[in-house]
């Protein structure tokens, strides 16, 4: 598969090395010095590649989103913090009949965490007197403060139990992302816990995406493709 990068920072570096590695080619990457371009002009730097991975920054998301429909290149979204785009986004897909895949996180790990983390939530709902509260550590340089994953595990959460808890965010040093779900009670605690050691784990997981999206079309949310590895 012929790969277009968009985005050519630590996850962009570690997306092509294991692209790479996997037998595809990065045929295009999107750098820094190419942000000024504008939806038209980037579609023509995209031309070649039969689908794009975008880690780049939110600001530039829905740019990157046009300029991949205008090219008919399928598009996996690993960017966070533009929620507020979200429909936008979607009807950006809808008019040019494309594909897209974007997701709060692309591990794999992650990902099941989640369907840990419903599990969990509909057990300590029947029980009122835990507590519950979702932490999360990242790396000083990350924007979004909750990070999308935490968002995404309050709103599994909430689908249960409807009660107030907290959600708190730790940025420092250089921590890829650990994600806490806890269950306090009288007597004792219970917590999930996830801890990236690296960024493989987010690039294989948007590859996977890559792979899957190209035979696709339509607007899907990562949960979407590992249901379909699942069933």
């Amino acid at each position: 598969m012929k790969i277009a990068l968009i985005g050519t920072g630590n996850m962009g570096d570690t997306v092509s090395s294991l692209a790479r590695s996997a037998g595809h080619e990065v045929v295009v990457s999107i750098d820094e010095s190419q942000r000024a371009l504008v939806a038209v002009d980037l579609a023509e730097h995209l031309s070649g590649a039969e689908a794009a991975i975008d880690f780049s920054a939110s600001a530039a998301v829905l740019r990157n989103v046009e300029a991949c429909m205008l090219a008919h290149i399928p598009l996996v979204e690993g960017t966070t913090g533009w929620a507020d785009q979200l429909e936008a986004v979607e009807a950006l897909v809808s008019e040019h009949d494309g594909a897209f895949v974007y997701g709060e996180n692309f591990s794999i790990g992650v990902n099941l965490f989640y369907r840990i983390t419903e599990y969990a939530a509909d057990l300590f709902a029947r029980f009122p007197e835990y507590e519950v509260f979702i932490e999360e550590q990242h790396h000083s340089r990350k924007k979004d403060a909750p990070s999308g994953t935490a968002l995404k595990l309050k709103a599994i959460v909430a689908r249960h139990i409807d009660r107030e808890f907290s959600v708190a965010s730790t940025r420092a040093g250089n921590i890829p992302g650990t994600h806490r779900v806890g269950f306090d009670g009288p007597a004792d605690q219970i917590v999930l816990e996830h801890w990236a050691r690296s960024r493989e784990g987010f690039a294989a997981g948007a590859l996977m995406a890559a792979e899957w999206v190209v035979h696709e079309k339509g607007f899907y949310e990562f949960s979407e493709v590992i249901d379909e590895i699942l069933s």
